[in-house]
């Protein structure tokens, strides 16, 4: 008896010390977040989603992750009912930890949103074996994943009612005669991207048109007219750019498939989106806040709300003014043999994406990490690029804006009204929101 005693003891001490005593306070990591969605970027760079579509990838997955943490801490706010057409979360059955739950959800949610689901499921096996690692009681574990799965779920049926499985069957561009509209551009002369984006449903703002910006100049190709002026303008940067622009045009050039051509042969470069650039300064901010998980998951979530609503007005304006971009007109009126220094993207010039989106999302992070926000921004180093260091957010989304200009792909009109476009989408976003 006494030895059946001894035994049963025994393996009661070794279940126990099994269990590692500060395992809830290694749980609370954000650098499970981090990489997970270091990973959905790896995969939206390798899959090749277009800008647009990356915010709606990017956006789904953090909302989810989000109201987890906001569940389970009283300091944050649900989105349910500020979102349009949010519900809330369903609440959950079981003891759980937030972040295990977050952190699936995330990747259940981002897992259907892109095409390589090989590649999630790997990643999400590599973050299991580092959670079970920390010896965390497998019943709260497999808990947590239970109402991961269920958020996800819910999230998911969100996401399946605004409208974006119904426009990839509408009808594409149509390329006209008319001299001011857009047109396909070299080398690889691809079709326009997203002409129905305005329809897909937005999180905060009204609708597509609610911020309009200012009518873009009139065309006008005759000498001295205002048109002219801005078409030169671009023509003679693109001309007399230093070096230091160059490295700026480079930097945020975030074109997610450059297609380069030597001879007869023609490859893709894959490249970051816009908006996930800014995901990894969300990143950057983050760490550098030491942001818990909960803090993170915000950040996360505000920026990329921000990011595709701004998306979404940037795009009503282009396919409303649908104007030519500066390689076509410059090669057709000034010089048929210049190219800019950045590949030309496949949509309308009207406004600058980079600034209304950049803008927007500067908007976003400076109201959660404050206006003199220094960092430096590593995000582009392993696509060859060096760091730059920026004194804030909205100093960042200023040279991602005039970038453009440098880079040969915007009249200023584009980066001037498209960051002010950005700048009231984004203050808009942030007073709307209660986190």
């Amino acid at each position: 008896m006494r030895g059946l005693f001894f035994l049963l003891t025994l393996f009661l001490f070794a279940s126990c010390k099994q269990v590692d005593p500060d395992y809830q306070v290694k749980l609370d990591n954000a650098e499970f977040l981090h990489e997970s969605m270091k990973n959905l970027t790896d995969i939206i760079v390798h899959d090749i989603f277009s800008p647009p579509v990356a915010s709606r990838v990017y956006s789904y997955p953090s909302i989810a992750a989000y109201e987890i943490f906001a569940l389970s801490d009283k300091n944050y706010a649900s989105l349910a009912g500020q979102l349009t057409d949010l519900k809330a979360i369903p609440s959950p059955e079981n003891d759980y930890h937030p972040t295990i739950a977050a952190v699936h959800a995330f990747n259940i949610v981002s897992k259907q949103l892109i095409f390589s689901e090989a590649k999630m499921e790997e990643f999400q096996t590599a973050l299991d074996e580092k959670i079970l690692a920390i010896s965390t009681p497998k019943n709260l574990i497999e808990n947590s994943k239970t109402y991961g799965d269920q958020v996800a779920q819910h999230i998911l049926e969100w996401a399946d009612k605004d409208n974006y499985k119904q426009t990839r069957s509408f009808p594409k561009y149509t390329v006209t005669d008319n001299d001011e509209t857009w047109k396909p551009t070299p080398p690889a002369y691809m079709e326009s991207i997203e002409p129905h984006w305005r329809e897909i449903r937005p999180y905060v703002i009204h609708s597509a048109d609610q911020f309009t910006p200012e009518r873009p100049t009139k065309f006008d190709m005759k000498k001295g007219s205002a048109f002219y002026k801005e078409v030169e303008e671009v023509y003679n940067v693109g001309n007399n750019i230093s070096q230091e622009e160059k490295v700026i045009a480079s930097f945020w050039d975030c074109n997610p498939y450059v297609m380069n051509q030597k001879g007869h042969a023609m490859y893709a470069t894959k490249k970051i989106t816009p908006g996930g650039h800014w995901v990894g300064i969300t990143r950057i901010a983050c760490q550098k806040d030491n942001a818990s998980a909960a803090k993170s998951a915000k950040a996360y979530a505000l920026c990329s709300i921000a990011l595709m609503d701004g998306f979404i007005s940037c795009w009503d304006e282009k396919y409303r003014s649908n104007l030519i971009r500066p390689e076509t007109i410059i090669n057709e009126y000034i010089d048929e043999k210049w190219l800019p220094i950045l590949q030309t993207p496949p949509f309308p010039e009207y406004t600058s994406g980079h600034s209304v989106i950049s803008t927007a999302a500067a908007v976003a992070l400076t109201s959660i990490f404050g206006e003199n926000f220094a960092y430096t921004d590593d995000v582009e180093v392993e696509y060859g690029l060096p760091e730059r260091d920026f004194d804030s957010f909205l100093d960042a989304s200023q040279e991602a804006a005039i970038s453009r200009l440098y880079g040969g792909i915007h009249y200023r009109p584009a980066i001037d009204n498209g960051v002010s476009q950005g700048k009231k989408l984004g203050e808009f976003i942030v007073s709307n929101i209660k986190f």
